[in-house]
């Protein structure tokens, strides 16, 4: 398969999670090339329900699957995905996830200071 790029040019939910995951069937690798765990995609599989937010949606099918550096990874959001996923039947091994390390991490204190910053803005 060539390399093909699924981009959304809309805020919300466009069907990109379906379409990937559509492709992703012919596919070696899928990769997640931004965002945060805030965006989420449903992956309906077998009569199985997947719920994803961090994780490439080709991870359900077994592809390799690369968080790039563009997404910003709450690693508590991360491990709870893993968990809620392998949950389901699917072992997440580090062949089938991987993770750029020059990936961002959001951490407590960083929420704690965007709360600060809002709080002091006012109404």
């Amino acid at each position: 398969m060539s390399n093909v790029t699924v981009i959304g040019t809309q805020w919300g939910d466009e069907g990109k999670g379906k379409i990937v995951d559509w492709l992703s069937i012919r596919a070696d690798l899928v990769a997640r090339f931004q965002g945060g765990h805030n965006a989420g995609h449903t992956i309906v599989l077998n009569k199985k329900v997947f719920k994803l937010s961090l994780l490439p949606s080709g991870i359900i099918r077994k592809k390799t699957s690369i968080i790039g550096n563009g997404v910003v990874i709450d690693p508590w959001a991360l491990i709870s995905e893993i968990k809620k996923i392998e949950k389901q039947g699917l072992k997440i091994t580090p062949k089938l996830l991987r993770i750029s390390n020059k990936a961002s991490l959001i951490l407590p204190y960083h929420q704690k200071l965007d709360e600060l910053r809002e709080n002091a803005k006012g109404n």
